[in-house]
């Protein structure tokens, strides 16, 4: 290269650097609010990774990281003996796919019901009372339940002997056959109603014409969603599809943790919970690690999968 072609490269490095300082000027105070936030993720989730090494450590509390030996895969080798393990394991899987299958599509059903309300005042009150139950934790909504299944004094109880049934009652949340039931729609009742905040933001951008345009041909209220508002909000359902299968895994430790009990823990134990025992209760900090690690693992295949099929289906639908 000769040195015109150097000298014009230097320009442009020099132009590209002067337009990065005006506009990181420009927007000084939000760059200066952005810092709290960086520097959260730096301390709470970046700086904390170093603890992953335990996993492949002979890791002691009272050694402290540095005169920990590493061991490689044994902790994992360790870990995969435990039936424990394979349990919650197992478990965690099929909560994910009931909770995916199930939950999903609940928020997306929902959105395009409430967008077909035309009352604006009908609008906000309903879109009010599917929000409300997000902010309610989940001690309370386990307390609700209890109250409302308990088998001597609950409100199904109750109703069931004022219509007369004198029937065995099934509590319903120490019953290994309906207890992952209680937690897949008690989810999917509290969460649902904040899965909507984001759909109906979608709808709200979709251009107006294109719904003149359907009725213009005289399509029905179902084909206007099934040909202009689902395919408008196609691109956000893929994004959060690629973001629910990265955390597929997160079956929800504070609901199981409080809802559970002795009776269903052989369907309840999840690896998170399995984690919280293993760590906290046994002192084995080292597996917990490793289950913790493998379950982070797993869910970022997953996020890498779905985004490829996702882009093999539509490209560039996905993340990346």
């Amino acid at each position: 290269m000769n040195k015109e072609g150097e000298r014009g490269l230097v320009l442009q490095r020099k132009q590209r650097m002067n337009i990065l300082k005006t506009a990181i000027w420009r927007d000084k105070l939000l760059y200066v609010m952005l810092i709290p936030g960086v520097l959260w993720f730096i301390l709470f989730k970046y700086v904390p990774m170093y603890g992953v090494t335990i996993a492949f450590r002979n890791y002691n509390i009272f050694q402290g990281f540095s005169n920990a030996p590493w061991v490689g895969f044994a902790n994992f080798e360790k870990m995969f003996q435990y039936p424990a393990f394979w349990e919650a394991f197992s478990n965690t899987i099929i909560l994910s796919i009931m909770k995916l299958f199930c939950g999903f599509p609940i928020p997306i059903l929902l959105s395009l019901m409430i967008n077909e309300i035309r009352n604006v005042f009908t609008k906000k009150f309903v879109q009010t009372v599917v929000l409300l139950p997000n902010f309610i934790s989940w001690v309370v909504v386990s307390a609700i339940l209890y109250a409302l299944f308990s088998v001597n004094s609950g409100a199904v109880k109750s109703l069931a002997d004022l219509f007369g049934y004198q029937g065995k009652m099934t509590n319903f949340m120490q019953n290994k056959g309906t207890f992952r039931w209680v937690l897949v729609i008690s989810d999917i009742w509290k969460s649902a109603g904040y899965g909507t905040i984001v759909y109906l933001g979608v709808m709200t951008s979709i251009d107006p014409t294109l719904y003149e345009a359907a009725e213009i041909d005289s399509a029905t209220w179902l084909q206007k969603i099934w040909h202009v508002t689902l395919p408008g909000m196609r691109p956000s359902i893929v994004i959060l599809l690629i973001f629910r299968l990265g955390a597929m895994l997160n079956v929800g430790f504070e609901q199981i943790f409080v809802m559970s009990n002795p009776l269903v823990s052989e369907v309840a134990e999840v690896l998170d919970t399995y984690v919280y025992k293993v760590g906290m209760t046994n002192r084995q900090y080292t597996i917990a690690m490793a289950a913790s690690l493998l379950k982070a693992a797993i869910g970022m295949v997953l996020v890498f999968t779905a985004n490829y099929v996702s882009n093999k289906i539509e490209p560039d639908s996905g993340i990346m």
